[in-house]
């Protein structure tokens, strides 16, 4: 009985960590999600003043990164609401669903700026090149500023929604850059071509942002296993505990970024040892794969449960 009292103490230590790392996360995010909709603003109506595509399109990929970034900042106010009688996993699955959202929007606004750029392609277009370096500059520097913050703040390792967001920040860097480059080659040489060619170039790196957000979270949604953890690994953890004889149904899947489930059935020798096997198993799983929502259904050899039917299904 003491044991098990330890065991919840410790948990509850995590879950208050837990919630301190959430609340810096959200702070990260508003004060990036407040810097990068002022840059998108600006370069938005700096593109349509100076006739630059380059910046039009980093406006773009700023316009996914602020609305990835209000995507999280709505999630983690949904991921706060308690559990309801219909939904008992509570609303984490709404980040996830935000993110494949967000994803799709990217494909969009980069099929725009391909058009667009394959029309100024055919007819290059004259672009007030200094005023557009001067915004383009700007930019760079808040973009950073942004990325900065949430270094700082948040958990860009740990969390998908602060790392898609990181990620974003850091491609709207590149693509300042690319209008700053841009602007030079205009100013000095009157290329005019650079503008839609950077642009397209903006376009192929939202692409790749937007592929692996849908990418990650269609995964997710589809129950895959956390790429951290191995299955393999689990099985031999668990069969190595002494009095199991073997393990079956070994589900383990992604409830939200951060927070992993596993549910298996435990075959052992001896009904007297069903608690000491339950607990060795909960720790090691813990300790092994940072799991801490575990499920298990400890078996004895006469009695053993059937499979889960998806798993026959060919």
């Amino acid at each position: 009985m003491h044991h098990h009292h330890h065991h919840h103490s410790h948990h509850h230590g995590h879950v208050h960590h837990h919630d301190i790392q959430r609340e810096n996360n959200r702070k990260g995010l508003l004060i990036a999600l407040s810097i990068t909709l002022g840059i998108m603003l600006l370069e938005f109506f700096g593109g349509i003043f100076t006739n630059s595509l380059a910046l039009l399109s980093d406006s773009g990929h700023m316009l996914s990164d602020s609305s990835s970034l209000l995507l999280s900042l709505v999630a983690f106010w949904f991921a706060n609401k308690p559990a309801s009688a219909n939904k008992t996993f509570g609303y984490y699955r709404f980040e996830i669903l935000a993110a494949l959202f967000n994803g799709i929007t990217l494909f969009l606004i980069a099929g725009w700026i391909i058009v667009e750029a394959y029309e100024r392609l055919l007819q290059p277009q004259n672009v007030s090149s200094l005023s557009m370096m001067i915004i383009a500059a700007i930019g760079l520097v808040s973009n950073l500023l942004s990325a900065w913050v949430l270094m700082r703040k948040g958990d860009v390792k740990g969390n998908i929604n602060l790392r898609s967001a990181y990620l974003h920040i850091l491609g709207d860097a590149l693509g300042s850059v690319g209008a700053i480059f841009a602007g030079l080659l205009m100013y000095f040489f009157q290329w005019y071509i650079a503008d839609p060619i950077i642009s397209v170039i903006v376009a192929l790196l939202i692409l790749k942002s937007a592929w692996s957000v849908v990418n990650h979270a269609t995964h997710i949604l589809m129950e895959g296993s956390p790429f951290t953890i191995d299955k393999k690994q689990v099985e031999e953890v668990l069969t190595n505990i002494p009095g199991v004889i073997q393990i079956h149904d070994l589900h383990i899947w992604t409830i939200t970024s951060g927070l992993d489930s596993l549910s298996c059935h435990l075959v052992i020798q001896d009904a007297k040892d069903s608690q000491r096997i339950l607990r060795e198993s909960i720790q090691k799983i813990e300790e092994h794969f940072k799991i801490q929502h575990t499920t298990l259904q400890i078996e004895t050899e006469d009695f053993q449960h059937v499979d889960c039917q998806i798993l026959h299904r060919h």
